[in-house]
């Protein structure tokens, strides 16, 4: 017995817990040897880091990609007959300026109403009087004058038909600009600075410039004086108002003054385009603006 004990007690305790150890760990490569050999582990499922997906797919990002309007089904119509009434016609048939007949003024329009339909129309388009061609809106199809005609008269008395609105002409879709080769390993900031670089270079869609808003809307007063409007080209007549500076002369022109209705009486023109027409206007009689 002495023996035995002499031998337990010849141990550490290090070299016992080494052994109780190794022990554990034989036992568990054992269980997962065995599990391997007959397919009983299950797969060990890892999760994504989202955030670092997602900064990767930020990264490798094209900066500008091509984007196609969508094609709309069927032609594109005209104006209506209302809508050229009340971005043309009105300006002088809604107060009667220059003798033209007030709209719904049934006694003023009822001998124009007896010369027809086809009289009415043939002289809407091509002017007659004080009235210039096409109300002084050469962009306007013969259709839409015929239907700005029978709205004015239908409204004075007249049963006109009108015509039924025809397609318009069909402009190309647009695209967006495109980058030819996406910034893949854009650094912070870099992406930024190219996608403003990419819509810098883009052409800005430019309104009408000052020559086309005369001529289209302030040659009918302007070209002739009427309504005591300066006569484009007579300096003596715009000289006092050149006096007064161009941002009052623009002010007036989007406002309205006097006589002269706000915007021409063409409420679809911008502020820009206003302005570059009084510009147009006044550089010919001798402004510098």
């Amino acid at each position: 017995m002495s023996n035995v004990d002499n031998q337990a007690n010849g141990y550490s305790l290090g070299q016992i817990l080494l052994a109780v150890f190794a022990g554990i760990v034989g036992i568990v490569a054992f269980v997962v040897i065995v599990a391997k050999i007959f397919g009983v582990t299950d797969p060990v499922e890892v999760d994504e880091p989202v955030a670092v997906v997602a900064k990767l797919e930020e990264n490798i990002k094209p900066v500008a990609v091509v984007e196609v309007a969508e094609e709309v089904s069927g032609e594109p119509v005209g104006k209506s007959g209302a809508e050229v009434v009340k971005a043309v016609c009105s300006m002088c048939h809604a107060a009667g300026l220059m003798n033209a007949p007030k709209i719904g003024d049934s006694a003023q329009w009822a001998p124009r109403i007896a010369q027809g339909y086809e009289t009415l129309v043939k002289h809407a388009i091509e002017g007659i009087r004080t009235m210039p061609a096409r109300g002084g809106n050469p962009a306007l199809t013969d259709e839409e004058v015929a239907s700005a005609v029978a709205e004015m008269a239908n409204a004075s008395g007249a049963k006109f038909t009108a015509p039924a609105p025809k397609a318009a002409p069909a402009k190309a879709a647009e695209v967006a600009p495109v980058v030819a080769e996406p910034a893949k390993t854009a650094e912070p900031g870099k992406a930024t600075d190219l996608v403003a670089a990419a819509a810098a270079s883009a052409p800005a869609v430019a309104g009408k410039s000052g020559e086309e808003v005369y001529k289209s809307v302030c040659l009918m007063c302007h070209a002739a004086g009427l309504m005591n409007a300066p006569k484009f080209g007579d300096k003596a007549q715009w000289a006092p108002r050149i006096a007064q500076g161009y941002d009052t002369l623009v002010s007036h022109a989007v406002k309205g003054i006097r006589t002269m209705p706000a915007k021409g009486g063409n409420p679809a023109l911008s502020d820009a385009e206003v302005a570059a027409a009084v510009k147009h206007m006044a550089n010919a009689a001798g402004a510098g603006f």
